[in-house]
C-alpha cells in the first residue's frame, strides 16, 4: 500500500514519521491496507502528510531518497 507523495518542503529538510491506525483512515485507504492495522505517515514541519507507507523502514528510506532527514514521532 503506497500513496502518491510530494516532498516539496520548501527548504525544510526535516520530516516526521509517525504510526497511523488504519481504522482512523478514510474508507478507500482502509480498503487498500488489507489486513494491516497500522501504516506509517511522513509529515512536513507544518503537519501536512507527504506520504503513507506500509512500514517504518520504508518511510525513512523514502525520506532520505528525497534528501530529507526523518525523525520518529512517538
Amino acid at each position: 500500500m503506497h500513496t502518491p507523495f510530494d516532498f516539496n518542503t520548501e527548504g525544510n529538510s526535516i520530516v516526521y514519521v509517525k504510526t497511523v491506525d488504519v481504522a482512523d483512515l478514510p474508507d478507500e485507504v482502509r480498503a487498500g491496507a488489507g489486513d494491516l492495522e497500522q501504516l506509517y505517515a511522513v509529515h512536513d514541519a507544518d503537519g501536512n502528510q507527504l506520504a503513507l507507507v506500509v512500514d517504518r523502514k520504508l518511510a525513512f528510506v523514502l525520506a532520505r531518497q528525497h534528501d530529507m532527514t526523518p525523525v520518529a514521532v512517538h
